[in-house]
């Protein structure tokens, strides 16, 4: 008879990420995610001591697959902060269960805005900002904590199925509030 194929920490993550993306990330628990891999929960608790523990693993991944998500942008915008913005949108209306996962299941590390905007995750985003924008790093920071804030406003409205995606209607406002941050940042430097 052959071997059990084994049950990797990875498939573990892979498995509960998947549960995030279907059910929300509440329901990943050691039955849902033995259920997906077909086996018993052993393997599950083996690989994480709690379900927390697991989430937190998920939690990990999910915010590279957003980063990177955020840095693929579609098409061409008026500067990197509206393509970014929209992505977040667009990530909340293609992934609502994960945007919710992310950003409302208390799971970041960030307790406050100053510390989510000199993140590691957020080095990426912050830097391809600064390199389009020809901005000091902390003006950079300031429009993206106005475009983030607008942005997460919009996503968490539409991930909670309160408001109907309108991209023309969203783009026009993200850019609106990118010139309006953009100006006010080149103000402060006169």
């Amino acid at each position: 008879m052959p071997p059990k194929p084994k049950i990797t920490k990875d498939m573990v993550i892979d498995a509960a990420f998947e549960i995030a993306r279907e059910a929300g990330g509440e329901n990943i628990n050691a039955r849902t995610v033995a259920k997906k891999l077909n086996c018993s929960t052993q393997p599950v608790m083996y690989h994480f001591a709690t379900i927390e523990e697991l989430k937190q693993a998920v939690y990990t991944k999910l915010d590279r697959y957003h980063t990177e998500y955020l840095m693929n942008i579609q098409k061409p915008q008026q500067g990197v902060m509206p393509g970014i913005g929209l992505n977040y949108i667009r990530f909340a209306v293609e992934e609502p269960n994960l945007f919710r996962f992310l950003f409302q299941s208390g799971f970041a590390v960030e307790n406050n805005l100053l510390e989510m905007i000199d993140s590691e995750e957020l080095v990426p985003v912050i830097s391809a900002m600064q390199g389009a924008m020809g901005l000091s790093m902390e003006q950079t920071k300031k429009v993206f904590l106005t475009i983030a804030l607008f942005a997460h406003g919009y996503a968490s409205i539409i991930a909670n199925n309160s408001l109907e995606y309108d991209e023309a209607l969203i783009k026009s406002h993200l850019e609106q509030a990118y010139r309006g941050a953009l100006l006010a940042v080149q103000e402060e430097t006169k």
